[in-house]
């Protein structure tokens, strides 16, 4: 098993990833002191690991009732933090009491803005379930819910006591879901670590087969490079928006599909966007571009997507988060494991690039 500390100044936490990890997680929890251990999950997740966590947590003596929201991104409403903070609180849970969130990114952000916010701040312990989580939302404290018009508008920074990514909860994961998680990691690989890149190239097909052999060393990997970056950017200063890479344009498609556009597809063709730009720009060669093209297609992606048009994706472009006086800052790729950050790009050359890849 891999493990890999977040070092997050005053407050360092473990990332625990391996198969079986999700054994070892009610006694990781009493070690903390835990009083009680609410859970959060999904309707999906709960259904196949949602008993099987709270008899382990209940068989160390900690009371572990379950709240489960709808699957989806829709979940990440104000009205369902509400009942979640309703559930905490029927819980009897106080001070020294840990949130378990058990499921996806989704059920991540809910879960631990929960935490955040019930009695000024409670631990949260954070259980993806599937590789996007395990490899990005998990990781760095990032937590809240959607506006009517923005995702992730609403939110905290508050970083979990504890994560455990056990690999082979992914056996479930559709594949769909799965190969989409490739587009954060792909992420990883152009605008941080070229070695990635070429393990990914390398171990293609151990990656597609699920091998535990192949993941555990590419996820332990990701959520090194995350956690370098959070521990010296924790709030998003500077350096941390490294980890936007193809997000400008990803969270206009999702915000442009009505939110159900999978992250990590729409991440995938925001990513093709900043590649191209950055291609006009002259900041980057063709064949960078053709690589990070070749590597994504080998994981299916940017594969298919909800119908978006150009125009509704423009107009999402300019309430991205990482504006400043309300112009948006780029990241885009310099060389296979380097990006270039808080990039002014001209308008037409953004137009001209989305459509391009969008009707």
């Amino acid at each position: 098993m891999a493990r890999v500390t977040v070092e997050v100044p005053g407050r360092p936490y473990p990332v625990v990833i391996g198969r079986g990890a999700l054994l070892d997680l009610p006694r990781l929890v009493k070690e903390m002191g835990a009083t009680a251990a609410p859970v959060v999950t999904d309707r999906t997740v709960g259904g196949l690991w949602g008993e099987a966590l709270r008899d382990g947590l209940t068989g160390c003596g900690l009371p572990a009732g379950i709240y489960a929201v709808e699957p989806g991104e829709r979940a990440k409403s104000l009205a369902e933090l509400e009942r979640v903070l309703d559930f905490l609180e029927t819980s009897s849970i106080d001070r020294r009491g840990v949130v378990i969130a058990l499921g996806g990114g989704t059920v991540g952000d809910l879960a631990g803005f929960a935490a955040a916010v019930w009695l000024r701040g409670i631990r949260c312990v954070q259980v993806p379930t599937n590789l996007l989580a395990m490899v990005d939302s998990s990781i760095g404290g990032k937590t809240g819910v959607n506006s009517a018009r923005r995702k992730n508008a609403i939110g905290a920074f508050w970083q979990p006591a504890l994560v455990v990514s056990d690999l082979a909860l992914l056996e479930t994961l559709p594949d769909t879901d799965y190969l989409a998680a490739f587009g954060e990691i792909v992420k990883y690989a152009v605008a941080m670590d070229s070695r990635l890149a070429e393990r990914l190239e390398a171990d293609a097909e151990p990656l597609l087969s699920r091998s535990t052999e192949a993941l555990e060393p590419v996820v332990a990997r990701c959520v090194e490079l995350k956690a370098k970056v959070v521990a010296a950017d924790e709030r998003e200063g500077a350096l941390r928006a490294i980890l936007n890479y193809g997000h400008t344009v990803g969270h206009a498609v999702e915000s442009a599909s009505g939110y159900t556009a999978a992250h990590g597809r729409a991440v995938a063709l925001g990513m093709e966007t900043a590649a191209r730009i950055s291609l006009e720009m002259g900041l980057c060669d063709t064949a960078l571009v053709g690589r990070q093209a070749a590597l994504m297609q080998r994981f299916g992606l940017p594969g298919e997507l909800p119908p978006v048009t150009s125009d509704a994706v423009l107009a999402a472009v300019p309430r991205d988060k990482k504006s400043v006086g309300g112009s948006v800052r780029w990241v885009l790729p310099r060389e296979m494991g380097r990006a270039q950050l808080g990039m002014r790009v001209p308008a037409e050359i953004v137009t001209r690039v989305v459509r391009a890849l969008l009707p």
